[in-house]
């Protein structure tokens, strides 16, 4: 399924999510900025809520600056209970990590169980490490 995010003037981009087994992919595509993350996670979490997936498998293709580590560290506090606490997620940034190891730390300090790579083959092998 293909969705689009725009809010404002400043939320750009597309995503698509494909259900791989117990696994949900999620490709985001478009224009980096802190309303088009906004955006693409709280699409994710509703997805995660529905389809009720294993892990979480996101490839984010976005464009442009990176996020500061305080605009994560304000994304990740605003993803709590939102559902994503049920999944392992791989955040691969395969265009470069930039500041996105900002969100992994933050994600593990409110209990989630995420790790970011610059390659799908890498997040991957880490999904399937330790599943039952």
């Amino acid at each position: 399924m293909m969705a689009a995010g725009r809010i404002g003037d400043r939320a750009d981009y597309r995503i698509a999510f494909r259900a791989d087994g117990p696994l949900l992919r999620a490709r985001v595509t478009g224009t980096g900025s802190l309303p088009s993350t906004i955006a693409y996670w709280l699409q994710i979490a509703a997805e995660v809520r529905a389809r009720k997936p294993v892990a979480l498998l996101l490839i984010d293709e976005l464009q442009g600056p990176a996020l500061s580590p305080h605009q994560w560290q304000s994304l990740v506090e605003g993803m709590k209970q939102q559902g994503l606490e049920t999944v392992r997620i791989a955040h691969v940034k395969p265009l470069g990590l930039q500041t996105v190891e900002h969100c992994e730390i933050y994600a593990r300090e409110i209990g989630l169980d995420a790790r970011v790579f610059d390659n799908e083959t890498n997040a991957r092998l880490w999904l399937r490490y330790g599943a039952e």
